[in-house]
């Protein structure tokens, strides 16, 4: 069945007087309800009232508009069963043949400041999910169908179909009727969401007080790709990410080159982006198995790679390497003559992508830079969901506490401050060593604090890098000073941790017995 009538009704009206025109001038019927009624007669177009189609008119400020049968069955009418046909012809109910339809701006309206209670609740949509549902369910068969349409994008594509048939096909009706349902379900857990994060009743033009975190916590997720496998080939995998991911995040990437990437390979990559952009200076991170093995901050995106590369080049073959300033053909240079799993910057010269051209395995990723954060942090237990804020908290200078008789010099706290933010990424119990800003030593992931400061100090000794004079960041208090002195005995002439320890007294009377300084933080950086 061709399409003859048509139902528009936008909160978003971008490009719908161009959609309306080109859906007249193929000799559709318009039916339309208020601000998009008129923006329509304003350019001219015939179009008609719902209130005059439905013989019904709006009220309750427009809260009852398309809640009719002259709308819903002529949505929901099958249009391959007989029945359905005779059963509204019968009672003058014609055809709804397409629906364009946008939700009212529920989540925009309560991220506003200052939002009442009564603002969002008349910003809770009725009508439009009603409709959109009742399209969707009707897409159809091969027979024919409704076509549903909530997304400006897809406006080109419906009027391509009609001007080869004059109707649009299953496959592409079924597509868009994918999308409604998903939309609708987003937008019922955003009022889920905001409505169970209430702490109490709120008065109507109050600006209620709401909880971090919703009794209900519903959110959604696109498929970006599915996975040749997950973490081991036995698992099945795929890649989701946020509808709408926030600025700098690695979802944002697009991939210039390479093969196909891994769950391992997503994973270890957000490790080292999210490390390297929490640097100012130009940085390099290299990580393996989600944990960096070489990270340093210097002039350029070349001097920092050699020297992050100096830290653990066993390691680095076959790691994930980040950059978080362009990659010019030097680097690029540079790099190619190790094995690269993953190459992230915010962008490539051409010479670099030159380079990397004759090694196409190499995944390259292009991220923009910028300063967003996930809403929450995710963990899968067994039967639920761990929900926490991500650890976004970076101490200043000025926020340092020195409980030492030396102080740090300028120099030191430069590198305490480096190995700290190191630290936050490496996993619990970390130990980091540093000097000149670039690591020499990384200790992650041990059971005890005492053996990640010894295996920090033995990956620098395999390395050839000397300890002495280095800064040292522990992610966590040391609860004896055994820590401290294996750390001292390995060079350290300064030590960052967060403190807290019932025997801090102690273990500070250990770093002014061992002649070196030691600040706290005051905040802990655990990574599981």
């Amino acid at each position: 069945m061709k399409i003859e009538r048509a139902l528009l009704s936008v909160s978003d009206k971008s490009g719908i007087v161009d959609f309306a025109r080109a859906l007249h001038d193929r000799g559709v019927q318009l039916l339309s309800t208020g601000g998009t009624a008129k923006l329509l007669a304003q350019a001219g177009l015939p179009v008609q009232e719902v209130s005059d189609y439905t013989g019904f008119p709006e009220m309750m400020d427009g809260r009852v508009k398309t809640l009719h049968p002259k709308i819903h069955g002529g949505l929901l009418a099958r249009r391959d069963a007989q029945a359905h046909l005779d059963a509204i012809a019968s009672h003058g109910i014609g055809r709804i043949d397409l629906l364009v339809v946008n939700l009212y701006p529920f989540r925009e309206t309560v991220a506003k400041p200052g939002c009442t209670f009564a603002d969002a609740v008349e910003n809770i949509d009725i009508g439009g999910p009603a409709m959109l549902r009742a399209a969707a369910k009707n897409h159809g068969t091969e027979a024919g169908g409704v076509t549903v349409v909530i997304d400006p994008a897809d406006y080109a594509q419906v009027l391509k179909e009609m001007d080869a048939t004059g109707a649009t096909s299953y496959a592409l009706r079924l597509n868009l009727a994918k999308k409604v349902f998903a939309h609708t379900a987003s937008y019922d857990g955003a009022i889920a969401n905001y409505l169970t994060s209430l702490t109490d009743a709120p008065a109507q033009e109050a600006v209620p007080a709401r909880e971090a975190y919703p009794e209900i916590l519903s959110f959604q997720a696109a498929k970006s790709q599915a996975m040749r496998y997950g973490e081991n080939p036995h698992q099945s995998a795929a890649f989701y990410r946020d509808t709408a991911p926030a600025a700098g995040l690695l979802a944002n990437y697009r991939q210039l080159q390479g093969k196909e990437l891994s769950y391992n390979n997503i994973a270890d990559a957000d490790a080292a982006w999210e490390c390297v952009r929490t640097f100012d200076a130009p940085a390099c991170v290299i990580v393996k198995h989600a944990n960096p093995c070489g990270v340093a901050v210097s002039t350029d995106a070349l001097h920092a790679y050699q020297q992050a590369f100096k830290t653990d080049p066993t390691s680095a073959f076959g790691g994930i390497i980040a950059f978080n300033r362009p990659v010019d053909a030097a680097t690029a240079q540079a790099v190619s003559k190790q094995f690269v799993e993953v190459l992230l910057a915010p962008a490539y010269e051409a010479g670099a992508l030159e380079i990397f051209a004759a090694k196409q395995n190499v995944r390259l990723l292009e991220i923009p830079m910028g300063d967003g954060v996930n809403a929450f942090d995710l963990k899968r237990v067994g039967g639920g969901w761990l929900v926490q804020q991500p650890d976004s908290f970076n101490v200043a200078r000025d926020q340092l506490k020195v409980v030492t008789r030396i102080a740090p010099t300028a120099a030191q706290m430069d590198d305490l401050l480096f190995a700290w933010k190191v630290a936050k990424f490496v996993k619990s119990n970390a130990i980091v060593f540093v000097g000149g800003g670039m690591t020499l030593g990384v200790g992650a992931g041990q059971m005890s604090r005492v053996d990640s400061a010894r295996i920090a100090s033995i990956k620098a000794e395999n390395a050839g890098l000397s300890l002495q004079g280095s800064a040292v960041a522990s992610d966590a208090f040391f609860p004896f000073r055994d820590g401290l002195d294996v750390v001292v005995d390995a060079g350290a002439s300064c030590v960052i941790q967060p403190g807290g320890s019932m025997r801090d007294a102690e273990v500070i009377a250990a770093a002014d017995e061992r002649g070196i300084a030691m600040v706290l933080t005051g905040t802990r950086h655990f990574r599981h």
